[in-house]
């Protein structure tokens, strides 16, 4: 009876720590197209209609994007990663670095560059670790990517003399930078703006293990991070955007769509309501992830131009 009851938690141990290893694939790995539980198509045509400001901006960039060098760092753990800087030949001291989403690069900020330009900003955008250009077979949500950002952050500091630097991400970037806001960050910092922002990594998995598969988050998650913890370094449970805002002493822009079912509006909500310092949240009516800008772009324009300008003051 013994052997037989041993046997059985074997097995499950071993589906359980395959089950392990098939998530950690779809979600931390780098490199596999994954689906994610998002929005009806109703919402994202109200994001898709035509927007005169929006076709401007991803025009402007396609025409200026070959006055991008690349640049690059090598990160605490010996990982390249590699970035696209523009110089702004109407510069005024002021630069931006730009975090893109999940499984993206660089170019899906491209339509925020211009806007930025015409603030006499230089433009900062990386590739985040395991994305685009940068080495890295792992996904890191934004939590080692933290530690790579104030190696950017310094990078432009020591090597353009920058005054005044602002931190913008999308989606996991967004997340990202609100995990940067709890970190020791110099003087020159000066805002973050965080757009469709998750709570924690844990969170976000765990909502989006109910919605594809409709599971449970209890073994399947712990053994996930588990495997995360001994392959990538990190744990979901520590990959906290709400405990890293919680130590924020910097201006906080927080944007987030009421439509967006990837990462839900009520973490956006979570995240205002413990995050330190001076805040501001704006829920996008109609708006699905990431897609704030699209669907309001003369207003997101607006209140980035006041946040900016009273963050600076």
């Amino acid at each position: 009876m013994i052997l037989i009851s041993l046997s059985i938690l074997l097995v499950l141990l071993i589906i359980l720590v395959g089950a392990g290893n098939y998530f950690y694939s779809e979600s931390v790995k780098r490199g596999v197209q994954v689906e994610l539980h998002s929005e009806p198509e109703s919402v994202n045509a109200i994001a898709e209609q035509s927007n005169q400001l929006l076709d401007e901006s991803l025009e402007w960039y396609e025409q200026n994007k070959n006055k991008f060098e690349t640049v690059e760092q090598t990160s605490y753990d010996g990982l390249i990663l590699k970035a696209q800087f523009l110089n702004n030949e109407n510069g005024n001291g002021n630069a931006v670095i730009l975090a893109h989403g999940y499984r993206g690069d660089h170019k899906h900020m491209s339509e925020f560059v211009k806007f930025y330009v015409d603030q006499g900003f230089d433009v900062l955008m990386p590739d985040a670790r395991g994305h685009g250009q940068s080495e890295g077979d792992y996904i890191g949500y934004g939590w080692h990517d933290r530690i790579d950002y104030q190696g950017w952050i310094n990078k432009l500091i020591k090597e353009q003399d920058t005054e005044n630097i602002f931190l913008h991400g999308i989606s996991m970037g967004a997340g990202l930078v609100l995990m940067t806001s709890g970190e020791e960050l110099p003087e020159q910092v000066k805002g973050i703006i965080a757009d469709s922002g998750y709570s924690s990594v844990e969170d976000e998995l765990n909502y989006q293990l109910k919605n594809l598969y409709h599971l449970p988050s209890f073994p399947l998650m712990n053994i996930t991070s588990l495997i995360t913890k001994v392959r990538a370094g990190y744990t979901f449970e520590e990959a906290s955007a709400i405990e890293q805002v919680k130590k924020n002493t910097r201006p906080l822009f927080l944007i987030h769509g009421d439509a967006d079912e990837l990462v839900p509006t009520y973490m956006a909500n979570e995240i205002y309501d413990v995050a330190n310092g001076d805040k501001q949240l704006w829920i996008v009516p109609k708006a699905g992830h990431t897609k704030s800008y699209s669907v309001a772009t003369e207003e997101y324009q607006k209140r980035l131009t006041d946040f900016i300008e009273s963050s600076l003051k």
